[in-house]
């Protein structure tokens, strides 16, 4: 059902396609509108679904988080289409939230994006009271740079947990060792207890959040003997107190997820008013990145043997890389108008080049002294995964990136800038 709530103006995307009148997504037809961003790579690419393909790495990981909560209704096969209500307004994600602009998000039409995370099925879930716990996993997508470790299209994997308010004593009750164990931050001022919940609901909910946590990583990193834990006071909109838990893996803390006692007024609109909880997000690929060693992103949308063949359900493995073909760099300078955003050439290269295009980076930045105007250029790296790539196929690449990015951003191209 369309949102009916209003929204900040939005101005046309970059990458409008002038037809067909609709975008489809799973078999269900969406129709465009001028806020439109979303081009044919992206959608293409929601059929894949990656965390449920057997085998690999973002569905191991699924799997050993699943085993560990064992009692929890897994859900994983939801439409990635969403409506702005559900994405933002039912998570208390405020109308001049930076996530909301189209330079962030992808826009279907005015009303429908694609879900930026998981949170975003998180009331229709808590609707159906089918369950105490749930287990949410997903691909979300963000409009993001373009570099080995950002990539358009994620999977994300979210906790919920509720417990009624007249026997949470009962439970959310852990033992005594069991809370001491837990070390790190505490409830403060800067990181409260709401209004609707008394600090003993608070307490409870926080420590079982927190105990159920650390017992779920311990169970990821099993390899790990003696993993250390530490938690980060944080802010989110959706929870309170909220929580960013950081493991040492190799010697650097990992930044692994968020988390935190969900809002009550969330509770309340999705009929469980007569409950409290905790919610979990975690991003897969960051974490399947360490655990296994694979150094870029796009290897996880690879169908090349020589990646998928090294992988097997319940096993952490070590990625073997297969080839390491030279990059081939093009080098793009151009004027900007003042509604340039960074993000919206990178879609213009994602959807030129696809996954050909490793990474893009700005090398220079100039202010005309009496225009004002700004000049930037920035640096393509074109690299195939699987075979060499020629100059020539790369040079009828870039000059078709420059055309679209003249005719869709309105920069105004500088002679001389291609190496």
């Amino acid at each position: 059902m369309p949102s009916t709530h209003t929204t900040q103006p939005l101005s046309p995307g970059p990458l409008q396609h002038a037809s067909p009148d609709f975008i489809d997504i799973l078999g269900q037809r969406y129709v465009r509108d001028k806020c439109t961003n979303t081009t044919p790579t992206i959608a293409a690419k929601t059929s894949r679904r990656l965390h449920l393909q057997r085998n690999h790495p973002i569905n191991i990981l699924k799997r050993r988080i699943e085993a560990h909560f064992k009692d929890y209704k897994v859900v994983d096969s939801l439409n990635p289409a969403v409506t702005t209500h559900q994405n933002f307004d039912s998570l208390l994600i405020g109308p001049d939230h930076p996530g909301r602009a189209p330079t962030d998000t992808y826009y279907l039409n005015r009303d429908t994006v694609l879900r930026t995370h998981t949170s975003a099925h998180q009331s229709e879930v808590l609707k159906t009271r089918e369950a105490e716990g749930y287990l949410l996993t997903a691909d979300v997508y963000r409009r993001d740079e373009i570099d080995v470790s950002h990539y358009p299209i994620f999977h994300q994997m979210e906790g919920l947990r509720t417990f009624d308010r007249k026997s949470v004593e009962v439970e959310a009750a852990i033992s005594e060792n069991r809370r001491d164990a837990i070390q790190g931050a505490v409830l403060s001022a800067t990181n409260p207890v709401q209004s609707a919940h008394t600090t003993r609901e608070a307490h409870l909910v926080d420590t079982h959040l927190r105990h159920s946590l650390e017992g779920m990583v311990r169970s990821l990193f099993r390899e790990e003997k003696d993993l250390e834990i530490r938690w980060i006071e944080a802010y989110f909109p959706f929870t309170s107190p909220s929580w960013e838990m950081e493991v040492l893996y190799r010697g650097k803390w990992l930044e692994l997820l968020g988390c935190g006692v969900v809002q009550q007024s969330i509770l309340d609109a999705a009929g469980n008013s007569d409950r409290v909880g905790w919610a979990f997000g975690l991003g897969l690929e960051r974490i399947a990145m360490v655990m296994f060693d694979i150094p870029d992103i796009r290897l996880f949308w690879s169908t090349d043997p020589r990646f998928t063949d090294q992988f097997r359900d319940g096993e952490i493995v070590k990625f073997q890389p297969f080839s390491r073909f030279p990059a081939c760099y093009k080098d793009i300078s151009f004027w900007c108008p003042d509604s340039f955003h960074e993000n919206d050439f990178a879609e213009v290269v994602r959807d030129v080049a696809g996954d050909l295009a490793e990474d893009v980076k700005l090398i220079d930045q100039f202010q005309h002294p009496k225009t004002n105007r700004t000049s930037r250029c920035f640096r393509i790296n074109y690299r195939f995964m699987d075979r060499n790539c020629t100059n020539e196929e790369v040079d009828r690449i870039q000059e078709e990136v420059r055309r679209v990015a003249a005719e869709t951003l309105g920069v105004e191209l500088r002679d001389g800038a291609r190496i």
